[in-house]
């Protein structure tokens, strides 16, 4: 009797499992988007970053939604690597925030989380061994009112790191077992850190390294002469491999390319060079927004699933890239829209949701739209930049 009972309560606790975030989502999405005030829109979303920053929800690696309990005893259900790019866009949506407000408990509880990864003598609590963790360290290094020369060692490291994944080559690999392919997710995870890095303390190898890994990407990752991002290409034959038009593809590309960009001297000679590409690629984005503001998780597929992700990068993207006057009213304009969409599908608690899932590989694409910190980040980034 007792192990039919153990029995009847492990089937329960199994279902339970698969069953309380299938009820979580759906009871969040009732009275979606109710926040239309801008202002008030990013309290929420600030808020809720600010909660998730504590405690960040787990970003699952598989699409699968029954028996998880499976994927969790095997492993399979997170990975590290997949959270360190969650925690780094609170981080620097939060940074972002306490600029424009001056809140003081923002500042409190980003200094708080940057305790818990660093130690007292500037090294890594929990070393970073994937490309995936270097822009933690850039949300770090980014953050102007921190002592970046007691977190030297932590940022040395990354260096070192990017180093090591670049080996003998000309540009630096996703993982350490993909040498054969550069991936485009790589170029926001590293070239903002390197410019940074390498201006901050003086190691302009580093800052050459960021270059020529957008350089490389233009060259052989791009459609030709529309300047769409594919998800990788081969480095022995140079030719693209995966989607092009990705949502996230273009999303972790336009990090990459804005964020150095903003960050690279206006002395830089290649800095003239890097402000054309920044036209070019927002010149391909406002093409593919959609009316609603948002763009698709595939761009070219007009009834693909719009992508919160893409979305709020590439609002990121824009707000920085009216800057050149040849482009600013458009992109004033697509950055309202896009603001205007994420509101839209803001829970009731402050989280966007509709975000695509990780991908599993190059070409297998998650079918899941759900909530991502990462999102929540890079939309508080942008509505907090706006005037």
């Amino acid at each position: 009797m007792i192990i039919i009972l153990l029995l009847i309560a492990l089937v329960v606790l199994v279902l339970l499992i698969d069953w309380i975030p299938q009820f979580n989502t759906w009871q969040s999405r009732i009275k979606i988007g109710r926040v239309t005030d801008k202002r008030q829109w990013q309290s929420v979303v600030t808020q809720k970053s600010l909660q998730w920053l504590k405690n960040t929800p787990t970003i699952k690696l598989t699409d699968n939604n029954r028996l998880i309990i499976i994927d969790i005893l095997r492993g399979n259900y997170k990975r590290d690597s997949i959270q360190h790019w969650q925690e780094a866009a609170l981080v620097l949506g939060l940074t972002a925030e306490f600029s424009q407000t001056k809140k003081e408990n923002t500042k409190i509880q980003i200094e708080n989380y940057i305790k818990r990864k660093i130690k007292s003598d500037g090294n890594w609590v929990n070393p970073i061994t994937e490309s995936d963790g270097v822009i933690l360290g850039y949300a770090f290094i980014q953050t102007p009112w921190l002592n970046h020369e007691k977190l030297k060692p932590a940022y040395d490291s990354l260096w070192n790191l990017i180093k090591e994944l670049k080996g003998n080559h000309s540009s630096v690999t996703y993982k350490r077992h993909t040498q054969k392919f550069r991936y485009v997710d790589t170029i926001g995870f590293i070239c903002p850190f390197l410019i940074e890095y390498g201006q901050k303390f003086q190691v302009p190898e580093a800052v050459e390294l960021a270059i020529a890994q957008l350089e490389e990407f233009n060259a052989y990752g791009m459609y030709p002469n529309q300047f769409i991002p594919c998800h990788t290409y081969a480095t022995q034959t140079k030719l693209p491999v995966g989607l092009f038009g990705w949502g996230r593809g273009l999303g972790w590309y336009a990090i990459g390319l804005i964020d150095a960009w903003r960050a690279l001297d206006n002395e830089h000679p290649r800095k003239k060079e890097m402000t054309q590409w920044v036209e070019q690629f927002a010149r391909m984005a406002l093409r593919f927004q959609r009316e609603n503001g948002s763009w698709g998780w595939l761009i070219m597929q007009d009834n693909s699933n719009s992508d919160s992700s893409t979305t709020a990068t590439l609002s990121w993207f824009l707000t920085n890239a009216s800057s050149i006057t040849s482009i600013e009213n458009e992109c004033i304009q697509a950055t309202d829209k896009a603001l205007q969409y994420l509101m839209k599908v803001t829970r009731r608690d402050g989280a966007i949701d509709f975000s695509q899932g990780d991908t599993k590989a190059i070409g297998i694409h998650s079918q899941e739209f759900d909530i991502l910190p990462f999102t929540q980040g890079f939309a508080l980034r942008s509505v907090s930049t706006l005037p």
